[in-house]
């Protein structure tokens, strides 16, 4: 358990508590939320080509939806049967049908990491944390825009986030098409797009709220990938 704390903390932790603090010192009015809008703007791009991957593989899975529905409906009493012609359907599109969930997978620990640093706090103690060549602030100021404190969860972001991740629900879904409206996966889907936003507003309710500004900029820039995604293809 010793290892893989310290491989957390030395790949993830560090790193990040690093990037913020120096985008801390070189921001103007030395405004952390700023600072955390920028650490996130970073990792998104540097995850940009894995995001841009999983948003047109997903495009691809709903093309071959119909394809699937008739497997599912063909073998629908033999489900070894079944699982095998969906897997060969997917594997002969060139698509993974779980590669939406890698870039979910890669931010967890992020979130986890920036949860951790404002819940431990960003006083003169936890700067031991930086490396040689990051300045160490005097103090640092937890509000945004001289608003709002990072530190503790706030009500709006919260809002913010759950709206967000609504619309990237509902972008995510346009293209399916209503004539399987009665279908269960449809179904489910409908019931997650009510339970997700709902789950991350409750969630970032109980989180400092660094946490759901970094969701909201994460949320903004897997919306812009869709819509590039959906751009290219109409071009």
């Amino acid at each position: 358990m010793s290892f893989i704390a310290d491989f957390f903390y030395i790949t993830i932790y560090q790193p990040l508590f690093n990037l913020l603090i120096f985008f801390y010192n070189v921001v103007p009015f030395a405004d952390l939320g700023i600072a955390v809008v920028l650490v996130t703007v970073l990792i998104k791009s540097i995850l940009y080509p894995l995001g841009l991957k999983a948003t047109r593989s997903q495009k691809e899975i709903q093309k071959i939806q119909p394809e699937i529905k008739k497997l599912q409906e063909k073998y629908k009493d033999d489900k070894e049967t079944q699982a095998r012609k969906i897997m060969e359907a997917y594997k002969k599109a060139k698509v993974n049908p779980f590669s939406g969930l890698f870039p979910l997978f890669i931010q967890l620990p992020i979130l986890i990491s920036l949860f951790q640093i404002f819940r431990r706090g960003l006083e003169t103690g936890e700067m031991t944390h930086l490396y040689n060549f990051i300045p160490s602030p005097e103090s640092v100021d937890t509000t945004f825009l001289g608003i709002i404190d990072l530190s503790t969860a706030n009500v709006i972001l919260a809002v913010l986030a759950g709206g967000g991740q609504y619309l990237q629900m509902k972008m995510t879904m346009e293209n399916k098409g209503k004539e399987d409206s009665k279908d269960m996966a449809k179904m489910m889907q409908s019931h997650m797009m009510i339970f997700l936003p709902g789950f991350t507003f409750i969630i970032l309710l109980n989180l400092p709220s660094a946490v759901g500004l970094y969701w909201i900029i994460t949320i903004i820039f897997s919306i812009s990938q869709h819509y590039m995604v959906k751009k290219s293809e109409e071009v």
